[in-house]
């Protein structure tokens, strides 16, 4: 089987959650022997690309195009897979739900983002969702066409070895004692301002591993909290090693307002750390509160349950027990072969 798995602007938002998981698609599908192809205008240089696009060049000899973006060369891409009777997959990892409150303004085009989105997944032969409360959500737009969930998966091989990183790390952002952490962009959709409030109402160090922007478009509150940190909040920026921040924690706290899935919280997991997640139906779709994690609903929950974590040692443990085990339930082998398994279904 040959298949295209495009992302739109990979360069630029490499960084990202959606490109983290386009890249484990692609590894899981060739380790199952299927041949992917990772842009449409064949695999010359940008500006070869560029001009297969704008001339109207085929896209390559493939059974299944399979986009993650919802741009223009997205776009183009669904157009000219149908016309030649190739199978169009999209993949909802963005929603209007989760992108209010990730940058300025964004709330404001909410309302014209929900009717392209709807119009743009009803291209699709299949939409793929995160999770099935993703796959609700755009049943509501509405969209029509066939949908299934899937899992973004957690390669916990790339994991592996963070813990050599603990002291190093530590050691470099002068971290001691109970370490409160994220992982990820620096948005206030993701809880920026709860992060920081329940920073100044403990005593613990409290470190967002992850970049954030502090240009025009960014929020009022992003340019606050990294502009002016409590004393004991730190805001790293890009690390080139992942697995530092995981090895530096040791309480995630993930107060997010929305998510499709959550991969920070499952490569959390899946290095065993106890997980602090808001009480989200998304979250309840994988996790169990007090079994891989702890769910709060409110700032009063959350400050408890950082405390009982910071004073429980073996609670932090037990729940990094169940952590690792629902991380074993989305590895990159299952992603792969439901994957293969939904593409062969529209053959």
């Amino acid at each position: 089987m040959r298949v295209l798995n495009y992302l739109e602007l990979e360069g630029p938002i490499e960084r990202s959650g959606i490109a983290t998981a386009a890249r484990q698609q692609r590894q899981a599908l060739r380790e199952r022997g299927v041949e992917v192809h990772t842009s449409p205008w064949g695999e010359g240089g940008r500006l070869s690309k560029i001009g297969g696009a704008l001339t109207g060049r085929p896209i390559a000899e493939v059974d299944v195009a399979h986009c993650h973006l919802f741009g223009p060369g997205s776009v183009l891409v669904a157009r000219r897979a149908r016309r030649r009777g190739v199978p169009v997959v999209l993949h909802a990892h963005t929603l209007r739900e989760n992108t209010t409150g990730s940058w300025r303004g964004s709330g404001l085009v909410a309302g014209p983002l929900e009717r392209y989105l709807r119009w743009f997944y009803s291209q699709a032969d299949l939409v793929i969702g995160p999770s099935q409360w993703a796959v609700e959500r755009l049943r509501e737009y509405p969209v029509e066409v066939p949908m299934e969930a899937l899992t973004n998966g957690v390669d916990v091989d790339a994991l592996a070895g963070f813990e050599a990183l603990r002291g190093p790390t530590r050691d470099d952002y002068d971290l001691d004692g109970t370490v409160v952490f994220a992982v990820g962009n620096v948005f206030e959709r993701k809880g920026l301002s709860t992060f920081c409030e329940l920073a100044l109402a403990t005593e613990y160090d409290f470190v967002w591993f992850g970049p954030y922007d502090t240009g025009p478009h960014a929020s009022a509150a992003v340019r606050r909290w990294t502009g002016d940190p409590p004393e004991n909040v730190q805001f790293t920026g890009w690390i080139d090693d992942i697995r530092a921040a995981y090895a530096a924690g040791d309480v995630y706290l993930f107060p997010t307002r929305s998510e499709t899935q959550g991969l920070t919280a499952l490569e959390a997991m899946a290095c065993g750390k106890a997980v602090v997640l808001r009480d989200l139906p998304v979250f309840r779709e994988y996790f169990t509160d007090g079994q891989d994690c702890l769910m709060c609903d409110g700032f009063a929950e959350f400050r408890e349950a950082i405390e009982r974590l910071a004073d429980d040692p073996e609670l932090r443990e037990r729940l990094g027990d169940g952590g690792r085990e629902t991380a074993a339930e989305h590895s990159l082998e299952a992603v792969g072969e439901r994957l293969e398994s939904l593409y062969e279904g529209l053959q």
